[in-house]
């Protein structure tokens, strides 16, 4: 009998142990040692690749030392403290950001991203994107680290 319930039981934690194949973590392991000294580039609001047009910035998300958040949101610059909470959520808490006037899908991305970035998202990190699942919107950033 026991080596019947060995039998059926190794099978079963083999399987759960087994990783999927895009390196994903659960929202729980994503820690701030993990996000820090990394550059984002928004690639994607709600399944929908974003356009970045002539003379723009792409969008982009920086997180820094101490969790330290800067970046850019399409048409302005932004900044704030990021922070993680119990639950596996993020947020970058009191965000700033400069006041130039931007016009068409380039404000739409400004504002779904600043909601989504001063708001508590759920968080997957993966080894090459970091998704932000808000009340409203997803959003995909594609790791660009800085290149000297």
């Amino acid at each position: 009998m026991k080596k019947l319930l060995v039998a059926v039981s190794l099978p079963v934690l083999m399987a759960a142990c087994a990783s999927n194949g895009d390196n994903a973590m659960t929202d729980a392991q994503v820690s701030a040692d993990m996000l820090q000294h990394h550059n984002w580039q928004l690639t994607q609001v709600d399944g929908k690749d974003v356009a970045t047009p002539e003379k723009m910035e792409a969008p982009r998300l920086e997180i820094g030392e101490k969790m330290t958040a800067n970046g850019n949101a399409g048409c302005n610059n932004f900044f704030g403290q990021a922070e993680l909470n119990e639950e596996g959520q993020f947020r970058i808490e009191k965000m700033g950001m400069t006041m130039k006037m931007c016009m068409g899908d380039v404000m739409t991305t400004e504002q779904v991203m600043s909601s989504t970035l001063s708001t508590w998202s759920d968080i997957t990190l993966t080894k090459e994107n970091l998704i932000l699942k808000g009340q409203d919107h997803e959003l995909t950033f594609t790791l660009r680290d800085w290149v000297n």
